[in-house]
């Protein structure tokens, strides 16, 4: 008794306390900068595509099939089957087991003659069966904060799928969202070539009446001929697309030009809505996956300090022993064993310590990602906020531009029919226009892909808050 007490004393004594890490939740700003100053009535959902059919289909798709995202479920079930190992390591050990034992012994090992009366067998052999059982009582905890680490882990896993999921969904959405764009573009370049078409075709008739020169024709085919290469150059940009898509949904390209060839109303823009900062802490998959990190290392933290401590071990065996088959289960040859056994560190020369300080250091590590997530978090929605004020301002003044550049060119058409104007003046006009129309096509569906991203960057949409980012610290110590 007086040993064991002693080898507890001498074990807490092998290394210090664990340190103290404060891990206080980062500070946030009240509110956004670039946020709306009032509040809109927009979901979260609103900023995706919803209602376009070919993003409701492959949507479907991508959360069904996706590899990317099979490999994320796979490490949440690996990440559970660890913590049940871990929670089954608090449990008793229960194992069976026979054997059969020959022996032969030599007599001479004996040192010399044996007594007259003496005799045995030089040969025997034993059968056995055994029951036997141990456990670890856990006195101290070490257990319970590997399995509190393990189920950390799960939460951590289950964050990075969701972070799978949503950029998985985002890319979609800004691939579809692309299509549209490209699709406008293409229709605006087709009027421009129609258009270029009918110059070309209206200069003829005047070279032919001899009221313009040849040259008029030559340029408004020229014209015609740039909206064409233009028109080409699409096909690129499509399959690119295309390819996007077969790697987000693991779908044949046929078939996935002919989901994104459905037919779409292209809509109007849907204002931002107005979100918090605190948002983030609950919602964003990597600030989750950070504080599950972190929670995890906290818990590891904990379970290498209480290894100072001694460790407990209680074992049993019973079983059957025979030296023939015969008395195998005779009440004779029952035997037990019960065994309790503690283990302590006494003198380690500082290995004890240096985990703990390693543990420590991985545990500060930790909430240094945490903090880093929860500013990339801010500063994501802060673009994306940014990126939305700017890209609306632009688009509507590229629609301002548009109609007008519209009207300059019906209007110089008109007067040239009429003999008011020169060629080169309804050629300029013309170009204007043309290029008006693509960029404010390319400007709508950039406003789009900006209202994508600020879905991305708050995390989806919104979960209800968890209660361990609510307290004002990540997690508990468990030291």
């Amino acid at each position: 008794m007086h040993t064991a007490a002693l080898t507890a004393c001498l074990g807490a004594c092998v290394a210090g306390p664990a340190p103290e890490i404060a891990t206080p939740v980062p500070d946030l700003p009240p509110s956004f900068f670039y946020a709306p100053d009032v509040a809109t009535d927009t979901s979260v959902a609103a900023l995706l595509p919803q209602g376009d059919p070919a993003f409701r289909e492959l949507s479907e798709r991508v959360i069904a099939d996706a590899p990317r995202l099979a490999e994320a479920a796979a490490r949440i079930e690996e990440a559970r089957a660890t913590a049940r190992r871990a929670g089954a390591e608090r449990l008793p050990l229960i194992g069976a087991d026979a054997s059969v034992t020959g022996t032969r012994t030599n007599p001479s090992q004996f040192g010399g003659t044996l007594p007259p009366n003496v005799v045995f067998d030089t040969e025997r052999v034993a059968y056995g069966a055994n029951l036997t059982a141990s456990w670890d009582p856990d006195l101290f905890g070490q257990l319970r904060a590997r399995e509190r680490t393990a189920v950390a882990r799960i939460d951590a896993a289950d964050a990075a799928a969701s972070a799978v999921r949503i950029a998985l969904l985002s890319e979609l959405a800004a691939a579809i969202v692309d299509w549209r764009s490209l699709t406008a573009r293409e229709g605006a370049l087709q009027e421009d070539l129609d258009a270029a078409l009918e110059l070309a075709r209206l200069a003829g008739v005047r070279e032919r009446s001899g009221l313009a020169p040849g040259f008029d024709r030559v340029r408004a085919e020229a014209t015609a001929n740039a909206s064409r290469s233009r028109l080409a150059a699409l096909a690129n940009e499509r399959a690119r697309l295309v390819g996007r898509v077969v790697t987000l949904t693991a779908l044949p390209a046929g078939e996935v030009h002919a989901v994104l060839a459905l037919s779409q109303v292209q809509t109007d823009l849907v204002p931002a809505p107005r979100l918090l900062p605190s948002l983030l802490l609950a919602n964003r998959p990597d600030i989750l996956r950070a504080a599950a990190l972190l929670t995890a290392e906290d818990a590891e933290l904990a379970a290498t300090a209480r290894s100072r401590f001694p460790q407990f071990d209680l074992g049993a065996i019973v079983g059957l022993l025979a030296f023939s088959p015969g008395d195998l289960f005779d009440e004779d040859s029952i035997v037990g064993t019960l065994a309790a056994s503690v283990a302590a560190p006494l003198v380690d020369f500082g290995r004890t310590e240096a985990e703990i300080d390693r543990a420590a250091a991985r545990k500060r590590a930790a909430f240094a990602s945490y903090r880093n997530a929860v500013y990339q978090g801010l500063g994501d929605v802060e673009t994306a906020y940014g990126l939305i004020d700017a890209a609306d301002a632009e688009y509507a003044t590229l629609i301002a531009e548009r109609d007008s550049a519209q009207r300059a060119a019906r209007l110089a058409d008109t007067r040239y029919r009429a003999g008011l104007a020169d060629f080169l003046t309804v050629l300029e006009a013309r170009r204007a226009a043309d290029d008006s129309a693509a960029r404010a096509a390319t400007a709508f569906g950039a406003a789009r892909r900006a209202r994508i991203l600020l879905w991305q960057a708050i995390g989806g949409e919104p979960q209800p808050p968890r209660s361990d980012v609510q307290n004002g610290s990540p997690l508990p110590s468990e030291l």
